[in-house]
């Protein structure tokens, strides 16, 4: 991942503004609500608002991302909730998690470089232990006819970087799929993700 990438996400999260807000994304808090804590990783978890949420529900909480900034702002976020967040900050492969670690995996708006996403999530398909949930929010290929109308509601502008329910399919072959589609949603977080947007939602349990 080069550092570009990362210069990118440490500007967007160098503000004193949270980039996607505080409040937890609409369908994690929904799926997350019908779930025993346990302990979670959050991928590319950024400023923290989904690992802050989850930790007040009683989860014990890993995330990561490559912005030092991002990790800053999310520590930032935990203590005014009272709670801990352990936060790394560097690319998945020099970070020391473990087979069978968590019990869920929550990628929510994960965009990693197209190049290297899908060697991502079957490496994080290996530090899930069997029977824990993967779910999962992020841009569909079709989001570009929405971002063509407005840019505001965020979102990669390469094809590539985005999803198709195949890719997911095949990313994550070993599943019980409880949720998989393409849907139309309306965004309203923080100061980057505002209007309709095309998603994938995915939820499955490993088998």
């Amino acid at each position: 991942m080069n550092n570009s990438w990362k210069d990118r996400w440490d500007d967007r999260y160098s503000s004193e503004e949270f980039a996607y807000g505080t409040e937890p994304n609409n369908y994690l808090k929904e799926q997350l609500g019908k779930l025993k804590p346990g302990s979670i990783l959050f991928p590319a978890e950024g400023e923290g608002r989904n690992a802050v949420f989850a930790a007040q529900l009683g989860w014990k909480v890993a995330a990561f991302d490559i912005s030092a900034e991002g990790k800053n702002k999310a520590i930032k976020l935990a203590e005014a909730n009272k709670v801990e967040i352990d936060f790394q900050v560097g690319v998945l492969e020099t970070l020391n998690y473990q087979p069978n670690q968590f019990d869920a995996i929550a990628l929510i708006y994960a965009h990693f470089p197209a190049e290297i996403k899908s060697s991502i999530h079957k490496t994080l398909d290996q530090y899930l232990g069997k029977g824990g949930v993967v779910i999962f929010e992020a841009f569909s290929k079709k989001h570009l006819e929405y971002l063509a109308i407005n840019d505001k509601v965020g979102g990669p502008k390469d094809i590539e970087s985005l999803f198709s329910i195949e890719e997911i399919k095949a990313d994550f072959p070993n599943y019980e799929i409880i949720v998989l589609e393409e849907k139309e949603i309306e965004l309203n977080e923080g100061l980057f993700h505002n209007g309709k947007g095309s998603v994938i939602r995915f939820v499955a349990l490993k088998k």
